[in-house]
């Protein structure tokens, strides 16, 4: 509202001097009092990023959490299913066709690593003297921390199989070439993170099958997974089956079922077998049953299985060995006594007997606790409940009857006790299977 309008100069209205000055230093003061503003709240923040900077450079967690952070939101914004798939083109090209079919030693150790050694890598440190043991372990540790060594020494070709079978009765098979490769210092990986085993599952027993193959080119037959070879199964309860190996010749990669397992029982070996093999059974109470596989039919692999042996109260099987006419069975019980007993002494019977007698069990025995074929020039590993090991050459073991107590193998603390016995690799019989590996290939 215009009060005088003789204040209008061509359509504008003209300020005094005096209410111009009245509105410019109204206007500076605010403008002066918001720029002080502005400026104090911004030398807050960068003070208060300064502190948090500082802080996120003094702590490695803040680091990753901000990684992390800033990764789920690249994902969320630009994340998209995969629309495509790898895969062989079987049609075209088999991987074994990539892959040289060469020797190689695979080890694998009593607490579950496994490797694959070229046999390269052995000759080129056998020159000038014995060499070293293939793998490092841990052989000899203290009571807090359980050793390990090599249990079972393998001379394959990187076309082979292995067969693993856990006690709940599953069988993964790998192809040698998927094992992987390690140098002859090396401890080895876990079985358990190269098969895709369910928790809690464990290995019990372990098969090589030798690759084999007829003509060539698009000729060319598998004879890996022979039907004249079978797999013999032993559980703990007494249950013994027979399976044929060509049900194996295709094994997913999370496994099958080589065998069912009914509550409370597991399986405890798994043998391979020409079909003319013979086997005995051992209880912890120190029966065994020694059979022909004969009265064995071929089962199934979804298949619970038949007796073997019926163990008797408080009894179980805890071992399987095949008998060898140039081999004895060595038997160990849990108080440190043991003994070798040419397999002669077994008579062959019926399956699903209560068995005869192998070691005769007491206060001095105790249970047995293992049982292995075994030849002169072999070594075992003896295994305590407390983690000591020691290792004994067989020739040192008498030989002595089946109906017999033993001698002492150990010599144990104040309530110590044997818990298993094992095969351990020489390294003379490494070093042979090495040389033997080589003249094949030549």
């Amino acid at each position: 509202m215009i009060r005088n309008p003789a204040r209008l100069v061509e359509g504008r209205y003209a300020f005094s001097e005096q209410q111009a000055d009245e509105i410019l230093n109204l206007r500076l003061y605010q403008l002066t009092g918001l720029e002080r503003e502005k400026i104090d709240k911004e030398y807050k923040e960068v003070i208060q990023s300064i502190e948090d900077l500082r802080d996120i450079l003094a702590k490695e967690q803040r680091v990753f959490t901000i990684i992390k952070k800033e990764l789920r939101e690249i994902r969320d914004k630009h994340g998209s299913p995969r629309l495509t798939q790898f895969a062989l083109d079987e049609g075209e090209i088999n991987m074994e066709d990539l892959i040289a079919n060469e020797g190689c030693i695979i080890s694998i150790t009593h607490g579950g690593l496994i490797k694959r050694t070229a046999v390269s890598a052995f000759r080129a440190q056998r020159r000038g003297g014995k060499g070293v043991i293939g793998m490092q372990t841990r052989e000899g540790a203290t009571e807090e921390e359980e050793g390990d060594f090599v249990e079972h020494l393998f001379t394959a070709t990187t076309h082979d199989f292995l067969m693993f079978f856990t006690q709940s009765g599953r069988a993964y098979v790998e192809k040698v070439y998927e094992i992987p490769e390690m140098g002859r210092a090396a401890k080895g990986r876990s079985i358990a993170n190269i098969l895709e085993l369910r928790p809690d599952e464990k290995i019990a027993a372990t098969i090589r099958v030798q690759s084999r193959k007829s003509g060539s080119g698009p000729n060319v037959v598998d004879q890996t997974w022979d039907e004249d070879l079978h797999i013999v199964f032993a559980t703990r309860s007494g249950i013994v089956k027979k399976s044929n190996l060509s049900d194996y010749a295709n094994v997913r990669k999370g496994g099958i079922i080589a065998i069912q397992i009914e509550e409370g029982d597991c399986l405890i070996d798994a043998k391979l077998t020409n079909g003319d093999n013979e086997v005995v059974l051992i209880t912890k109470k120190g029966m065994s049953l020694r059979f022909h596989e004969e009265q064995l039919r071929d089962q199934g692999r979804n298949t619970v299985g038949v007796w073997g042996i019926r163990p008797g109260k408080n009894d179980h099987v805890i071992a399987i060995a095949i008998v060898d006419p140039n081999a004895m069975l060595l038997v160990a019980g849990e108080n440190g006594i043991g003994k070798r007993t040419p397999f002669d002494d077994y008579r062959r019977q019926s399956r699903g007997g209560k068995g005869i007698i192998t070691m005769k069990t007491g206060e001095k025995t105790g249970a047995v606790v293992g049982a292995l074929t075994v030849r002169d020039f072999d070594e075992i590993m003896l295994i305590t409940n407390k983690g000591q090991m020691v290792r004994t050459r067989v020739k040192e073991i008498r030989v002595v009857g089946r109906n017999t107590i033993g001698v002492k193998l150990m010599d144990l603390r104040n309530g110590e006790k044997l818990q298993a016995i094992a095969p351990v690799v020489s390294e003379a019989e490494e070093e042979a299977r090495v040389v033997e590996t080589v003249v094949d290939q030549k």
